[in-house]
C-alpha cells in the first residue's frame, strides 16, 4: 500500500503521517457552536474529516476521535437568555438536530462526543496551570492569556504579531482574523448571564480554552492529528497552541489539517444572498442525502469547492451510477469463470483508488479510479467479455469504495422519512413550488438576476416550467 501523506498546516508541507504509537491515532475535530442548524459550508468540513476517519480505520489504524459540541460561548449564552432557558436547555434542540443531520450524511459517530458544559472543572485545572506559569493576568474579573509570553504564536497560521501593544486584549471569542489580540481564557460574568461558581471566581470559559481542556483531557498532551475548517486556524487554533503548549512544554498536535471555504454558485454563502443553506433547506427540495455527501466529498478538501446545484444533480447521477453497476454484479448473468486481464484490472484500480486517498485524501483521484472502472466494466459486460469469476473481486473493490464514501447502500428514502419527510420521491409539493416561485419574484423585484435566474433552473431541473406574464404575473406547470 502507498505510503499516507497529509499536508501539515504548521509546516506548510505534504508530510508522511506518522502517528505518536504505532497502529493508533488520536484524532480531535472541532465540531459545531450549537446556537443554531449547521449549514452546508459546516457539512464540507465534516464530511471531510469523516472522510479522512473512514480512511484510517480502512488502513487498519485504531482511531481514539473526539469531537467537541461548543454548547457555551457569546451567541449561546446571548440567545439563552433573550429565550429566558438555560443553556442545556436552549442547545439540545441543535445538539440533536446536528446528530439526526450526521447520520442521514453517513458521517460516522466518533469515539467521544464532548458536551463543553461537562469539562469545566478541566477548563479551570488548565487555566491554573497557566496561571502558575504567569502565562496569564486578570482584569475586571476575567482572566486573560498574554499572548507575548509564548514567542511562537502565529506559527500555525503565520500571521505578524510584532504590532501587538502591550495589554490590548478582546473578550469576543471572535474576532478580527488580522488583530492578534490577549484574549479570554475565563469571562467574568455579566448581569443575566449564565456562569458558574469555580475556584477561579464567578464566570465561564472562553471559547479557546474549551477546546485544549477537552482534546488533551480524552488524548493525552500531544495529538497525533486536529482538524477544522480554515477559518479556525486563527485565531481558534492559534490560541489553542499556545495555551496547551505553554501549560504542558509539549508539542499539541502533530498534524493539523484544515478544510477550505465552500462557496455557493460562485460567492461566500450569505443569508443576505438568498443563498444560505442547512441540510433540511436542500432535503425539503427534494435532494437526496447521498448525493450531498457525493458532492461535498468529490472535491479535494484543500481547495474550495463550489456548491451548485448542477453540481447536486451530476452528483445524484454519479451516485445512480454506482448503484446501477452494483445491482448488475449482483443481478447480472455473465460467462463461466474469469476473463483475461479483468483480476488485474480491478486489482490496479483497487490500487490506484487507494493510492489517491494516500496523497493527501486526493478523492477526485480516488474517485476517477472507481468510475474509469465502472465504465470499463459495463463496456466489457456488453461484449460478453466480463466473467462470473470476475464478479466477487469487483464486489470487494466497490464495498472497499463505500467504507469510506458511504453512498452507495440505496437508503435515501429511510433517511428522509427518519428526518420527517413523507415524499422522498424528490418532487416538489406545490406548496414548495409556490415559495420557491415567491422567492424568484423577490429577487427579480430587488433586480437580483443572478439568484432570479437560479431559482428558475432549480425549478427547471426539478420538472416545473415557469412562465413569465407580460402584465408581471407568473404561472408554472409540471413538465
Amino acid at each position: 500500500m502507498t505510503e499516507i501523506r497529509l499536508h501539515n498546516t504548521l509546516s506548510g508541507q505534504v508530510e508522511p503521517f506518522i502517528p505518536l504509537r504505532a497502529g493508533e491515532v488520536g484524532m480531535y475535530t472541532c465540531g459545531p457552536t450549537v446556537y443554531d442548524y449547521a449549514h452546508i459550508g459546516n457539512y464540507r468540513t465534516f464530511v471531510f474529516q469523516d472522510i479522512l476517519r473512514r480512511f484510517l480505520k480502512l488502513r487498519g489504524y485504531k482511531l481514539t476521535h473526539v469531537m467537541n459540541l461548543t454548547d457555551v460561548d457569546d451567541r449561546i449564552i446571548a440567545k439563552a437568555a433573550a429565550a429566558g432557558v438555560g443553556i442545556r436547555d436552549y442547545t439540545q434542540k441543535y445538539v440533536q438536530a446536528f446528530f439526526d443531520d450526521c447520520k442521514t450524511l453517513s458521517i460516522e459517530s466518533p469515539e467521544h462526543w464532548i458536551r463543553a458544559t461537562d469539562c469545566i472543572d478541566d477548563m479551570v485545572k488548565l487555566i491554573q496551570r497557566l496561571q502558575e506559569k504567569t502565562y496569564t493576568y486578570t482584569g475586571e474579573g476575567s482572566i486573560y492569556y498574554r499572548i507575548a509570553k509564548f514567542p511562537n504564536y502565529g506559527k500555525l497560521s503565520k500571521i505578524d504579531v510584532s504590532g501587538i501593544q502591550a495589554g490590548a486584549r478582546v473578550d469576543n471569542d471572535r474576532y478580527e482574523k488580522e488583530s492578534a489580540r490577549d484574549f479570554a481564557l475565563w469571562k467574568a460574568p455579566k448581569p443575566g448571564e449564565h456562569f458558574w461558581e469555580t475556584s477561579i471566581g464567578a464566570g465561564r470559559p472562553g471559547w479557546h480554552i474549551e477546546c485544549s481542556a477537552m482534546a488533551m483531557k480524552y488524548l493525552g498532551e500531544t495529538l497525533d492529528i486536529h482538524t477544522g475548517g480554515i477559518d479556525l486556524a486563527f485565531p481558534h487554533h492559534e490560541n489553542e497552541i499556545a495555551q496547551s503548549e505553554a501549560a504542558t512544554g509539549k508539542p499539541f498536535v502533530r498534524y493539523w489539517l484544515h478544510a477550505e471555504h465552500l462557496l455557493v454558485e460562485g460567492e461566500k454563502m450569505s443569508k443576505s444572498l438568498g443563498n444560505f443553506f442547512t441540510l433540511r433547506d436542500l432535503f425539503a427540495k427534494g435532494y437526496k442525502p447521498s448525493a450531498l455527501r457525493f458532492a461535498l466529498a468529490s472535491v479535494p478538501y484543500r481547495r474550495q469547492l463550489n456548491f451548485t446545484f448542477d453540481g447536486l444533480q451530476q452528483a445524484a447521477s454519479a451516485v445512480e451510477r454506482l448503484r446501477n453497476f452494483s445491482d448488475r454484479l449482483a443481478q447480472g448473468k455473465f460467462p463461466a469463470g474469469q476473463q483475461p486481464g479483468m483480476a488485474e484490472r480491478i486489482a490496479k484500480a483497487a490500487q490506484d483508488f487507494d493510492a489517491g486517498l494516500s496523497d493527501d485524501l486526493n478523492t477526485a483521484m480516488a474517485l476517477a479510479a472507481v468510475y474509469d472502472l465502472v465504465r470499463e466494466v459495463n463496456i466489457a459486460m456488453d461484449k460478453g467479455e466480463f466473467g462470473q469469476g470476475d464478479v466477487a473481486a469487483a464486489q470487494e473493490f466497490l464495498a472497499t469504495f463505500d467504507r469510506v464514501f458511504a453512498v452507495v447502500a440505496d437508503d435515501d428514502a429511510q433517511k428522509l422519512q427518519a428526518l420527517g419527510y413523507a415524499d422522498a420521491s424528490g418532487a416538489l409539493s406545490d406548496a414548495e413550488v409556490e415559495e420557491l416561485v415567491a422567492d424568484r419574484q423577490d429577487a427579480r423585484k430587488r433586480r437580483d438576476f443572478a439568484s432570479s435566474d437560479r431559482i428558475r433552473k432549480e425549478l427547471a431541473d426539478r420538472g416545473i416550467i415557469v412562465e413569465d406574464n407580460r402584465d408581471g404575473s407568473v404561472r408554472w406547470k409540471r413538465k
